[in-house]
């Protein structure tokens, strides 16, 4: 088959981002590339975003439109997937945006082979700058043993990860998601993402990363990510880390739940960060409550994770040393950095 043959199913979750969603799909019509299966999944948005997606399908034949209920972006995206007929994936958020150049630049790089994933980079789109981010992994083709070894072996247990596990930046062959349902979770919020590219990618069979390829514009609220607070992160990190085990085991990962109890570790970091910010009185005991349970204590207690990161470090002490005068002192250094920035 061609490239230019290829079918490339675009899902894009959308819950209420009215503000943002003409942007986004004016960037996925416009691509270079244009052999494209748009699915757009409504999640029960509130606002004006159904009416926009109607719009855009009835202006263009290769735009779908689903509405559901409100049941989450997991639900959304999974939704997309069922819905899909393209060759490959791509996935694109609603209130972000892509250069138009992307898909074609990325389907250059595809072989035709089964279970293939080409990954590009982004730009963090801030209210005051833009920044590149480019991931840690070098450029080049990753098969064989060295997808083995450079890949697989390092998706997770580590304080960076050498590949984001983000859905978006990857262009994917359909192939790495068959039979991975068993793995997926509508009630995981944190981790969403991993959830669904974790045993795709222990499933995959290629993997190719761009170099430079600044293709994905990922859009970052600095205001509403600074203050908000999530609670029910630990849940979803708990439920998050059954299906990543199940996976790791039912794929035959080396080595996959000690990598994965280090990952549960700095999960637990992001989770001490959010519960710092809980806005009730009730922080400290719900702080304790969480760090001190037995099933929480059994998985951080005997796992040992290497972290850098100056103030990662001071929240790993408090995960791992959870008591009233430290967890005080971490709420005041917390609010001194939100306020400053």
């Amino acid at each position: 088959m061609r490239k230019e043959e290829y079918q490339i199913s675009v899902i894009v979750p959308v819950y209420n981002k009215e503000k943002y969603l003409c942007q986004c799909m004016d960037s996925i019509l416009g691509q270079t590339y244009s052999s494209l299966d748009i699915v757009l999944v409504d999640d029960g948005s509130a606002d004006k975003s159904g009416e926009i997606c109607d719009g855009y399908a009835k202006r263009d034949e290769r735009v779908r439109v689903i509405h559901q209920k409100n049941t989450g972006s997991t639900a959304a995206v999974l939704r997309g997937l069922e819905e899909a007929s393209g060759d490959y994936y791509a996935f694109i958020d609603s209130d972000d945006y892509v250069s138009p150049e992307m898909l074609e630049e990325m389907t250059g790089h595809l072989s035709g082979r089964k279970g293939e994933i080409v990954c590009c980079n982004y730009v963090l789109e801030k209210q005051k700058e833009t920044v590149p981010v480019i991931q840690g992994l070098a450029p080049g083709v990753y098969e064989g043993e060295r997808l083995e070894r450079e890949i697989k072996a390092e998706l997770v247990g580590n304080e960076n990860r050498k590949i984001p596990m983000s859905r978006c930046m990857k262009l994917c062959e359909k192939s790495v998601f068959e039979g991975n349902e068993k793995y997926y979770d509508t009630g995981i919020r944190m981790g969403d993402d991993f959830n669904l590219m974790f045993p795709a990618l222990l499933n995959c069979s290629r993997v190719v990363v761009m170099e430079q390829a600044l293709f994905y514009h990922y859009r970052y609220v600095e205001d509403s990510i600074v203050h908000s607070y999530d609670p029910h992160m630990e849940e979803s990190v708990e439920r998050w880390y059954v299906c990543a085990l199940r996976a790791a085991k039912d794929k035959e990962m080396a080595g996959g739940e000690e990598k994965l109890l280090r990952e549960y570790a700095y999960m637990m970091i992001l989770v001490m960060k959010n519960e710092l910010r809980n806005p009730g009185r009730n922080y400290m005991e719900k702080i304790r409550g969480i760090f001190t349970k037995q099933e929480v204590r059994g998985k951080i207690d005997g796992t040992r994770a290497a972290v850098e990161n100056r103030a990662n470090r001071l929240l790993y002490a408090g995960v791992r040393h959870p008591n009233r005068l430290y967890l005080f002192v971490l709420r005041l250094i917390m609010k001194y950095y939100d306020k400053a920035r």
